[in-house]
């Protein structure tokens, strides 16, 4: 598969300013390392906690932050072998100049505060095509209507507010302002989250029908794992800052490797009343991202740590093809796991 985005050590950290001159005292250490390869045309999830990096990882990538440390690389598809920019270390100048901005963009969890109460939707829709110079008059009219009816909408939403839509017609109309640019990659951020189910539904269907018709690639920001079971290829599971393992969606549910995600996937609920799954219910709080612990950052709240956990950072290396996991007890972990909650898991997938 071809790569169109490369992340190598990537890290954010924010600033902590204290005292009277407001001196920086610490940082918060919201990615701290991440190497992630995603590859066209596919979808990738990305799940976590709340507050474990998942939505700074998106906007770092698509620079609306810029980041502390790392390289991104990006691919466009001309230029398969190398990468013909790394956005991680460019000016926002010179992504502009180079005209990646318009292939890079980000849907919003929440299109009540993301989009402006007091524009039209036509100015709403229009102003990213207007900022990258490609379209005006009558054709950018055109373009306008020709992305409300790819969305679902119609010609008659055109000269309305976002106050005057349900909350799923504001996020069609957020989607269509992101694919208004012809863009290559785009971040979704919880972009169900604030619906309703049968909404999410509908959402999630258009999503994939555009990644299908216009050959879009994915990064998927969301903490339901049903929601990015049905739509992401990959997935990806953080842990306060960290990537702590990534396989194929399939794989990762039928034989998680990292006890984080085994604990994740314990706890979706299951459908049938009459059946008892064992659940890992995970002890403590996640540890402050200003200060976070040596060795394992899972090994305070983990149900197998041992003292190499306390001392010792796993490294994320591959187990499987396809299938990488940040544990030390990771081949062990079918056993570790019926001995100590009785949990019956699949064998390894085929």
């Amino acid at each position: 598969m071809q790569k169109i985005l490369e992340i190598k050590d990537l890290k954010k950290y924010y600033p902590i300013l204290g005292g009277v001159l407001q001196r920086k005292v610490a940082d918060v250490k919201a990615l701290d390392g991440i190497d992630l390869d995603i590859f066209r045309g596919e979808c990738l999830g990305l799940v976590g906690e709340s507050g474990c990096g998942k939505t700074t990882t998106g906007k770092a990538i698509i620079r609306l932050h810029r980041p502390t440390q790392g390289h991104i690389h990006y691919y466009a598809p001309k230029n398969a072998t190398d990468p013909s920019a790394d956005i991680g270390t460019l000016s926002k100048s010179a992504i502009k100049k180079l005209g990646i901005r318009g292939k890079l963009q980000m849907v919003f969890q929440d299109p009540t505060t993301s989009l402006n109460p007091r524009m039209l939707i036509k100015n709403i829709i229009a102003e990213p095509l207007k900022a990258q110079n490609s379209l005006n008059g009558r054709a950018l009219t055109d373009r306008v209507r020709e992305l409300l009816e790819i969305v679902g909408l119609t010609r008659d939403h055109y000269l309305r507010y976002p106050h005057e839509f349900s909350g799923g017609q504001r996020q069609r109309i957020a989607v269509a302002r992101a694919i208004a640019t012809n863009p290559e990659f785009i971040v979704l951020d919880e972009p169900t989250s604030a619906l309703d189910v049968s909404v999410q539904a509908q959402i999630l269907n258009l999503l994939i029908r555009l990644q299908q018709n216009l050959g879009l690639t994915y990064l998927f920001v969301t903490h339901h794992l049903l929601v990015v079971k049905y739509i992401s290829h990959r997935l990806a599971v953080m842990y306060l800052g960290k990537i702590v393992e990534i396989a194929r969606t399939t794989d990762l549910f039928a034989r998680p490797l990292h006890p984080y995600t085994i604990a994740l996937l314990s706890g979706i609920p299951a459908p049938d009343v009459e059946h008892k799954p064992g659940r890992i219910v995970l002890s403590g709080d996640v540890p402050s991202p200003v200060n976070p612990p040596a060795g394992c950052r899972f090994h305070s709240r983990c149900p197998f740590v041992i003292d190499r956990c306390l001392t010792e950072e796993p490294v994320l290396e591959s187990i499987e093809p396809g299938h990488r996991a940040a544990c030390h007890r990771r081949h062990d972990m079918d056993k570790l796991v019926s001995d100590r909650f009785g949990l019956k898991r699949p064998g390894k997938p085929s």
